[in-house]
């Protein structure tokens, strides 16, 4: 039985279209991951999904009972609604006592053990206490603090509270527009694992083809108002993409040379008059008409970058580098030499490390010890990921043009209105303010903006955010073309393998290290993650995720439980007791290691596509690994508290 359905929905605004004929069915497993251009109403169909928007006409049906969360494109409003507060809101109900209940626990004191034990119960009677500890684990799984404020966190940050709220409710209807949004690679790895588990039916929209290959059993694509749903994976939808194009080009030459003829028929003259067929003209007319209702295909963008002087040969040398900010290290000892040409890309959870060592190699900041030598002749463009360079009260035709009518690209002057149509803007469009503009667009602005200046060392942050994918692919030749030198911080690892020669990997502890070639390349040499405790809070790799959401549940359960009594201790603990102790942090690091093999044999892209049962079997091994680390965990942080009592 669907879950959902919408059937023959059609939507315009103004003369867009929208959506034509759309109808789509979602049943349980279904996981669909929605492609399409900007613009094209990938968002507006998830809204529809939702309820919240209504079409112009064509019918949607919910089955009874069946819970819908989503994550919007838009991050959350700043407020100062703590994090845990914002999650529970995900939970209607119950989470106002969940929440209530975490604060009475964080400012506990005789005065409020009545209010505490009023809440317990009410949580207790809702099986509340399942979802607290799911809240929990879940921002420990993000690297979110429960107790942070909403409006103290940056935009990253608070797409990951979005998503957590999304995830925490359990619904059977998963709805994610752009996920993986200021994710690191870690994190996106244990969204694909959620997702790769995820019993309902999940609608993704996602522009990572990575992360749509690890994810997806169907895809949709919204084009020109028609929607194609593919059954089957990424790349199969690619070759039948292709087919479909070639098809259709072919019927439309072989439609406009009939036409084209008729033309020339019907202008002939006295002749072509005296022996005109009225049948013939009303098909002619009938011709012109389906020619000027028909929806060419999208202009792609045109990137063009400006050629500056080159660089000298030697772009910089890092001798035995270090920093730290107070007693972290950031960049530990670490030496490279970046000559004209190269293209690296700096890799590594996020909040470790890499903005800086991009300052160090830029000059804007200097080494604790070490040295940095630069090169000459350098000319920086820099694309930031969180669009600071952009006047969010102006359009993108005054960002641009400062004041000019016309800028040169490679020797050749470029009115504006003309330049940014080659990054897909009509008139009326590049005169819109850019707060009304969608992520994908402010990213072409940001584009337009960094490749309208000569510049032959680019240093781009996260610049694949938003973009389609045809987008993404013009973007990847042109910086596979560019002649300059190239420093790329992405989470897209598809992109890196397809652009970076090689790549500095952020280790943990303040190590970094070079390895030749791209993300896939420096697994394949043996590159990992940060173990846990080796990074900065919010960038926790897979093998801490598996370790983090045990440490979570239990600590939730031991509140729940201690809440109004303390515990007495005991300060020395027996004989048999202590041995138990100090074997524990072996037999726990053991399980840790059987967790992460697990899933590392659960994330390669081929593990779904196997027999069921070795499927069923490997995921019941990981369950069985975890509820025995969860149980050791919690022993652990039982002998620890007698102890420490």
């Amino acid at each position: 039985m669907p879950l959902i359905k919408l059937e023959n929905l059609h939507l315009h605004y103004g003369e867009q279209i929208i959506f034509d004929d759309l109808s789509l069915q979602l049943d349980k497993g279904d996981r669909v991951g929605i492609i399409g251009r900007n613009g094209a109403g990938k968002s507006t169909l998830l809204k529809s999904l939702q309820g919240d928007v209504d079409p112009d006409s064509g019918n949607r049906w919910v089955d009874p009972g069946i819970r819908v969360a989503g994550l919007a494109q838009d991050l959350p409003e700043k407020s100062d609604i703590t994090v845990y507060d914002f999650v529970a809101e995900g939970l209607p109900g119950l989470g106002e006592d969940l929440a209530r209940y975490e604060k009475l626990i964080h400012n506990f004191s005789e005065a409020t053990m009545d209010e505490l034990g009023r809440v317990q119960q009410r949580i207790e009677a809702a099986d509340g206490w399942r979802f607290h500890t799911r809240i929990t684990q879940t921002l420990t799984r993000l690297g979110l603090d429960g107790e942070a404020i909403l409006s103290s966190l940056s935009g990253g940050w608070r797409r990951r509270v979005a998503l957590a709220q999304a995830l925490v409710c359990e619904p059977d209807i998963l709805l994610l527009d752009e996920p993986t949004n200021h994710l690191d690679i870690a994190a996106i790895q244990w969204l694909e694992l959620q997702l790769q588990q995820f019993t309902g039916a999940i609608v993704v929209i996602t522009h990572d083809r990575a992360f749509l290959r690890a994810v997806a059993n169907k895809i949709g694509e919204l084009d020109r108002g028609i929607f194609r749903l593919w059954d089957g994976d990424y790349d199969g939808f690619l070759v039948f993409k292709q087919q479909q194009l070639d098809a259709e080009e072919r019927q439309n030459a072989l439609f406009d040379k009939k036409l084209a003829q008729e033309e020339v028929w019907i202008r002939q003259g006295i002749k072509a008059r005296r022996t005109r067929n009225e049948g013939r003209v009303r098909s002619l007319e009938k011709m012109r008409n389906e020619r000027s209702q028909r929806r060419d295909r999208l202009q792609t963008a045109t990137i063009e970058q400006g050629s500056g002087v080159l660089s000298g040969k030697l772009v910089a040398e890092l001798q035995n580098v270090s920093f730290a900010w107070t007693e972290t290290p950031m960049v530990k000892g670490f030496s490279s030499t970046i000559v004209r040409g190269d293209k690296i890309g700096l890799v590594g959870p996020n909040g470790i490390g890499k903005s800086t060592l991009l300052k160090l190699i830029l000059g804007e900041l200097e080494p604790t010890s070490g040295t940095v030598r630069r090169g000459t002749k350098l000319s920086v463009g820099y694309f930031d990921q969180m669009r600071d360079q952009l006047d969010l009260n102006k359009s993108a035709l005054d960002n641009i043009s400062d004041g000019r009518d016309s800028i040169e690209i490679n020797g050749r002057s470029r009115h504006i209105i003309s330049y940014l149509g080659d990054f897909l803007f009509t008139g009326e469009r590049a005169r819109t303010p850019i707060r009304a503009l969608s992520g994908g667009e402010r990213n072409r602005v940001l584009l337009a903006k960094l490749f309208s200046k000569p510049a032959n060392l680019l240093v781009m942050d996260e610049p694949t955010n938003d973009l389609d994918a045809e987008t993404l692919e013009l973007l990847e030749s042109i910086l596979v073309e560019f002649d300059g030198t190239l420093l790329l911080v992405s989470h897209d690892r598809e992109f890196l393998d397809n652009v970076v020669t090689s790549t500095i990997a952020f280790e943990g502890m303040g190590r970094v290290k070079e390895y030749i070639g791209g993300y896939s390349d420096w697994l394949s040499q043996g590159g990992r993650w940060p173990e846990a405790g080796q990074q900065s809070k919010g960038s926790a790799g897979l093998a801490e995720l598996s370790v983090a959401d045990e440490s979570a549940d239990s600590k939730a359960n031991a509140s729940a439980t201690t809440a109004t009594a303390p515990a007495k201790a005991i300060k020395k603990l027996s004989y048999k007791l202590q041995r138990e102790l100090d074997g524990l942090p072996a037999v726990l690091e053991k399980l840790e290691q059987k967790v992460e093999q697990i899933q590392a044999l659960m994330a390669a892209e081929d593990f779904y596509q196997r027999d069921q049962k070795d499927v069923n079997d490997v995921i019941q091994q990981l369950a069985d690994a975890e509820a025995a680390l969860n149980e050791k965990f919690e022993r652990w942080e039982e002998l620890e508290a007698q102890q420490n009592g």
